[in-house]
């Protein structure tokens, strides 16, 4: 008896999950370019990253712990970590709506949108348990470098499109 209704509960947990599985997916599928333009986070951008040292694109001169300061710590984490996720549904929404994509470029950057949210994580996590160390800065200035990538290369992917959504892109980030 109590198995039958450890079962039935099991069941019904797993049935609600997959509901709401679907439904999150068919949402996502459903968003517009400017709904995922606007949940990008605009109160930090990656140029405090690059404006201030021009080398920072090919690591010279930038020290993780520069980086860490100008990114100003756990806030540039958690928009990167944001950032990353929606433009990961914007290469997704490129390749939905085109038929003419780099489809390397498009595994490319759902890749980097993953290892980034992988460097944050481990950045945050590693920051919550102690003071910032040379392992937080290396994290942090690795999801970084990965992340100014990214834009560079999803503002590619959008030129190739030859859309007009590459202003609005760029001016986000």
């Amino acid at each position: 008896m109590i198995y039958g209704l450890i079962a039935l509960a099991l069941f019904a947990v797993v049935a609600f999950l997959m509901v709401r599985l679907r439904a999150s997916a068919r949402r996502r599928n459903e968003q517009s370019w400017e709904s995922l333009l606007s949940r990008l986070r605009l109160d930090w951008r990656v140029r405090v990253l690059s404006d201030h040292h021009p080398y920072w694109k090919e690591g010279l001169g930038t020290t993780p712990q520069d980086a860490w300061q100008r990114m100003e710590g756990p806030k540039g984490l958690c928009v990167m970590y944001q950032n990353a996720g929606v433009m990961q549904e914007m290469a997704d929404y490129a390749a939905r709506n085109s038929d003419s994509l780099d489809r390397e470029l498009i595994a490319s950057l759902r890749s980097d949108a993953m290892q980034i949210r992988l460097y944050v994580a481990i950045a945050l996590g590693q920051y919550a348990f102690c003071q910032v160390n040379e392992s937080i800065c290396v994290n942090a200035f690795r999801a970084a470098s990965m992340y100014t990538e990214m834009t560079t290369r999803m503002s590619e992917l959008l030129q190739a499109q030859g859309t007009v959504l590459v202003p609005q892109f760029v001016s986000a980030m």
